[in-house]
Parts: structure tokens; sequence; C-alpha cells
């Protein structure tokens, strides 16, 4: 089963670890769906400004700090999603606790080394 993953924080900078996990996901045949503060493209992954409801998220992989997560709490519990990573420098207490009630798992980890140890 392929994982649908939404990249909360998607950069169109090459540079940036976000810009860097959308390509590694698609490399790995994941269908990946990206939300940023600009639109355009990581390779052929459209980024978009809109949060728009997309059916069978199963992963939220953050790449936004908690104070700019707190916009994005609603629209990630109506995604439902199975699991939301929080990668190094986006760890966010308060969230945990709102995902725990919502039944929704999380962890603290990093998208790109979970790749790359087949561990996604």
């Amino acid at each position: 089963m392929v994982k649908k993953t939404l990249v909360l924080g998607a950069s169109l900078n090459t540079q940036k670890y976000s810009n860097i996990a959308v390509k590694a996901l698609i490399s790995k045949g994941f269908d990946v769906v990206a939300l940023g503060h600009k639109s355009g493209f990581i390779d052929k992954i459209k980024v978009t400004e809109t949060k728009k409801i997309h059916n069978n998220i199963h992963t939220v992989t953050i790449y936004l700090n908690k104070k700019f997560q707190v916009q994005f709490y609603n629209y990630i519990l109506e995604l439902k999603p199975k699991r939301v990573i929080f990668n190094p420098g986006t760890e966010n207490l308060e969230f945990y606790k709102i995902l725990k009630k919502n039944s929704i798992n999380y962890e603290e980890s990093c998208t790109l080394v979970l790749l790359s140890t087949d561990q996604f």
C-alpha cells in the first residue's frame, strides 16, 4: 500500500529539507501532496498554498516550527491522517496532546532518515 503523504511546509528552495523530502518520497513511489507558503513545483509535484482537503492522507510530515503550526491544527485534524511526523525542529507538545485526543499517531522523527532506512 502506498502511503499518501502530505508535506506541510514544502519549500521550492532545493536546499531545504522539505524539498529534498518531497523528491525522496517521489523516488520511493509515494503519492505526495505538498503545501507551502509559495506555489510552484518540486519536480512533478505542485506545491500549493491552499488548505485543500485530500482523501486518504496516511501521513502528514511537518516542516514548520511550532509557532507556524497552530494555523494548521484543524486542517490536519480534518485530513484524519494515520500519523503525523514532526521532523527535527518542529516538536510541539501542545499539538501532540491534540493529536492524541483525536486518536492520531505522531512521532518525532526525520522523514529522510525513515525513507533511507526503509522505515517510512
